[in-house]
């Protein structure tokens, strides 16, 4: 099997379907769809989205400059993709998708009550890059769903949300654990 060129601007995949909320009051909260997101730093926690400055959220991200990255879920695929190519400037994305808006609590962005992990962020850097513009954020607060925290264990289980992904223009859900970090290399126990 080889490999062949394809074209300039190819991007990375999977990546996550996220949305992202902003907006400093409830009357103009909104929401997008960001696939352009990720972790740059873990001391400091640092994360980045990449934004369209054409998008109508755009503005409100530059004037607030705080937003809220939430993941998504599979049960939440159509409300991922309407909030991605339906605008703000048109229509309520609250009302529309059923999404239920709750207060930040370190910023004036909301969160999104059915997403498993929300990021409230504070932007600290926007760079200018062509197509999109970076927001490199510090990360201020993670609120997660009690329902995926483990009691006995304190550990987050994720995995158990069915997260969202994005590649190339469809989402999946994703697959099967086949590993935890470090099971390379692991040694294993002889039996006896």
């Amino acid at each position: 099997m080889g490999k062949t060129s394809w074209r300039p601007g190819t991007q990375i995949y999977p990546l996550p379907a996220v949305i992202v909320t902003c907006g400093n009051k409830p009357e103009n909260w909104n929401m997008l769809t960001v696939a352009w997101t990720g972790t740059i730093c873990s001391d400091p926690p640092m994360c980045y989205i990449s934004v369209r400055p054409e998008r109508f959220s755009y503005p409100l991200l530059v004037n607030n400059m705080e937003y809220t990255i939430n993941l998504t879920t599979t049960d939440m695929a159509k409300a991922t993709d309407w909030v991605g190519v339906r605008s703000g400037k048109d229509l309520n994305k609250w009302k529309e998708t059923g999404l239920t808006p709750i207060e930040g609590e370190l910023v004036d962005s909301p969160t999104i009550m059915q997403s498993p992990l929300s990021i409230e962020c504070r932007v600290k850097e926007i760079i200018k890059l062509g197509t999109h513009d970076m927001f490199i954020s510090d990360v201020l607060n993670v609120r997660i769903d009690s329902q995926l925290l483990n009691e006995e264990t304190g550990r987050f289980e994720l995995e158990k949300a069915g997260m969202l992904a994005y590649m190339h223009g469809h989402y999946y859900s994703l697959g099967q654990m086949i590993g935890k970090f470090g099971f390379s290399v692991k040694k294993e126990v002889k039996k006896k």
